[in-house]
């Protein structure tokens, strides 16, 4: 007795709510079974994948006329429910049917027969699920018989209210961080307790500790991860290259920042009667981090490495992430490789996934790449002489892999970014263009061209994994896009929204003097990107399959790849080990 086998059996099309005896009765639970029975079905009505009606019976909520999933707010006021199954529809709600559910909680929502006029349906929340957010950023404005604090989240629509008395030395105007001590319903807003003050707007150094406090990141390890991963830091075993592909005297190189200190990807190329055979070849971080672990759930917790502005906080402590699973030049590594053959019109002929131990030759970095190949700087070619000719052959590769990826309908914005140089002390003292280089998008061409190889292997298999999908344009956020676009004399039909029309009006309005506005408007009626266990595609790729495969070190969704395609390999992928990642997809 399981979750999952709960939960399969209300998806019968023959289930009708039932109580809890009459379950137990229709399942033929023995004592035993029962007590582990009586757990799970208060764990899957705690959070939500079961319901309990008015009359103590239990079943699906999709069947209930209900929608269980994330609840985004405007600063307008009103809700949409993104719900966790993506076949079904968003749902809107109105301010005063939140109920008291504030942006980012996880919620129930039960389903009205009314639409607004664009069609969506509308809604009533009925069950906070999960509070997204048990702390919040904003400015302490002091009034003079109460005090609250107005989030810096626009979204968050509920000023929160603050008694006095507070330990802590706060100004009118300061930011502060306020833990929610009692939260919204329909006649209060919520009330909050000031757990930090950082002081006026502009200090420096302050701006990155807002993000951290904002986004709950965590800073420190604990100290038992910490003496994991110091446990993990042992040399590799002749057992373990024994069990795998040795590719050591395969020439391949690092191509990342100067200032990269987790190295995930290494590549290798070599030219055959095909065309051209890369490799990509990915660090092997399921071997170290153990599902349950320490490490792992530390991980689980922290979901991606942050980059800020003067620091980063890894997912990963720094004895793994810069350490023995960074891929450092001159070391042996375990990892897992990607090898293509791809022909000159870009396409993947062939492909092997294995397991594998590697030594990267050189730690080269987008600077001395772009100078070899776009400066054509006679000293870093001469310093790299024997890496030159991969280079050019690299170059060759990627422009033809990104020209069949643009053939396809493949979007590129490539919106002017920045890079901001801060002093010791945390103050901007300069902003730099950003620029991406030859060099930066070979790696980016061929990260994507094994990311799709993988996740076509994987649905080809038949194996649950985590796909990155980017769905296309609704029907509402094409609406506002169109009314824009006509102002200029462009339109897109709802019916033909597909990657290839909206590549071919980014490259008609190139150069014009509307190309700013309207390559922002277009991005801003894109879906987000997400994580589903369901193979939906990627509008911006024009990809069928996708799947983050390339950066374990600093993303989880990667790592969670990694061990079902490790298990794929090892034949191991089967039965209930299968249905387990399946249930937790």
């Amino acid at each position: 007795m399981d979750r999952e086998s709960i939960l399969a059996y209300m998806r019968q099309k023959s289930y009708r709510p039932l109580a809890y005896n009459e379950l137990v009765q229709a399942l033929e639970l023995d004592e035993d079974e029962e007590i582990k029975f009586s757990k799970l079905i208060g764990q899957l009505e705690k959070e939500g994948d079961i319901v309990r009606t008015r009359k103590n019976k239990y079943g699906l909520p999709e069947m209930m006329n209900l929608s269980r999933g994330i609840i985004k707010l405007s600063q307008r006021g009103y809700g949409i429910l993104v719900p966790d199954n993506p076949a079904e529809s968003e749902i809107f709600v109105y301010g005063r049917d939140l109920n008291g559910a504030m942006h980012g909680d996880r919620v129930m929502v039960r389903i009205h027969q009314r639409y607004t006029s664009n069609g969506r349906p509308e809604g009533e929340v009925i069950r906070v699920i999960n509070r997204a957010n048990k702390e919040l950023v904003g400015t302490f404005e002091k009034g003079k018989h109460s005090s609250v604090v107005i989030p810096d989240d626009v979204r968050q629509i509920y000023p929160i209210y603050v008694k006095p008395g507070s330990k802590l030395k706060v100004k009118n105007g300061d930011k502060v961080a306020v833990s929610i001590t009692s939260w919204p319903d329909k006649k209060k807003n919520p009330e909050g307790k000031i757990t930090q003050v950082f002081g006026k707007k502009g200090t420096p150094g302050m701006d990155v500790q807002i993000v951290i406090k904002k986004h709950n990141l965590r800073e420190k390890f604990p100290r038992a991860v910490l003496d994991e991963a110091k446990e993990l830091n042992q040399p590799i075993s002749a057992e373990e290259i024994a069990k795998r592909r040795d590719l050591r005297d395969l020439r391949m190189v690092t191509i990342d920042g100067e200032d990269a200190k987790d190295l995930d990807d290494a590549v290798s190329i070599e030219r055959i009667s095909q065309g051209y055979r890369l490799g990509v070849h990915i660090a092997d971080v399921s071997h170290y981090v153990k599902q349950n672990s320490k490490i792992d759930k530390e991980a689980y917790k922290r979901g991606t490495s942050v980059y800020l502005i003067d620091q980063v906080l890894p997912m990963l402590p720094r004895e793994l992430s810069n350490g023995i699973c960074s891929l450092n030049a001159g070391e042996d590594r375990l990892a897992i490789t990607c090898m293509m053959d791809i022909d000159a019109q870009g396409r993947v002929m062939d492909y092997e996934l294995f397991k594998s131990v590697i030594s990267v030759d050189r730690r080269m970095t987008y600077t001395a790449v772009n100078k070899i190949l776009q400066d054509h700087d006679k000293k870093t070619m001469k310093e790299y002489s024997d890496l030159v000719d991969d280079f050019l052959l690299m170059k060759e590769l990627a422009d033809i892999i990104r020209k069949e990826r643009e053939a396809r309908g493949a979007l590129d914005f490539d919106f002017p970014e920045t890079k901001v140089i801060v002093d010791e002390s945390g103050f901007p003292i300069d902003i730099k263009p950003d620029t991406r280089g030859v060099g930066e998008m070979i790696i980016e061409d061929f990260m994507i061209r094994a990311n799709e190889t993988v996740a076509e292997h994987m649905h080809r298999q038949e194996v649950p994994i985590l796909y990155r999908v980017h769905e296309k344009p609704d029907s509402e956020s094409l609406s506002s896009l169109n009314t824009v676009l006509k102002i200029f004399g462009y339109y897109i039909e709802e019916g033909k929204v597909h990657p290839q029309v909206v590549q071919k009006l980014l490259r008609e309005i190139k150069g014009k003097p509307q190309e700013p506005l309207i390559s922002m408007m277009v991005l801003r009626s894109m879906k987000h990107a997400r994580y589903v266990n369901q193979a939906l595609g990627h509008f911006g790729l024009a990809s069928e399959f996708y799947c983050h495969f390339t950066s374990p070190i600093r993303r989880y969704p990667d790592l969670i790849v990694h061990r079902v395609l490790t298990l794929l390999l090892e034949g191991k992928m089967k039965g209930k080990r299968r249905q387990s990642f399946q249930s937790r997809m």
